[in-house]
């Protein structure tokens, strides 16, 4: 994706990137989703019931062990459509903009998204499961299983969208 492909939303800035990487990772699977657009795609993982694909690579099959025992995973993947260079963004649902650590967006230096998503399924090295956003074909970077006891932080607070009341 060029880097001006979707342009800048009024108040929103772009940097210049670094030359080089400083990490290589390996992608382990693809994702399959309903989503072939940008703007099919849900804007967040609890906006979606669709069931969502996850094939991992065959060679990493023998890392599923013992993860149809879980009811949830947190799923890592790499929205490779997305720009890397805004830190100051805002979203459309949003009157004021936001650095980009402070959003989840998908526009970030590194496009890494992380959804807690329901385990449906699991056949061989395909996993079902419910709770993704991102386009088919999104690359899969990482599957853990979801510990509602480490995980689950109830008293969290993001300041700036309870004052804008959602």
């Amino acid at each position: 994706m060029s880097a001006d492909e979707y342009g800048l939303r009024e108040g929103e800035v772009a940097v210049d990137l670094p030359e080089t990487f400083d990490a290589g990772i390996y992608f382990i699977g693809e994702i399959g989703t309903p989503w072939k657009s940008r703007a099919d795609c849900p804007k967040n993982p609890g906006e979606s019931d669709a069931i969502c694909t996850i094939r991992l690579d065959p060679r990493y099959a023998a890392g599923l062990k013992d993860l149809e025992t879980c009811s949830h995973v947190i799923v890592l993947y790499f929205m490779n459509a997305a720009r890397r260079d805004i830190v100051l963004q805002r979203p459309r649902h949003y009157s004021t903009g936001r650095g980009v650590f402070a959003l989840r967006s998908p526009a970030r230096p590194n496009p890494i998204a992380l959804s807690v998503a329901r385990l449906e399924s699991m056949e061989g090295n395909t996993l079902r499961v419910r709770g993704l956003d991102c386009l088919d074909g999104t690359p899969l970077v990482d599957i853990k299983p979801y510990f509602a006891s480490i995980d689950a932080r109830p008293e969290a607070v993001v300041g700036w969208r309870e004052a804008e009341g959602r």
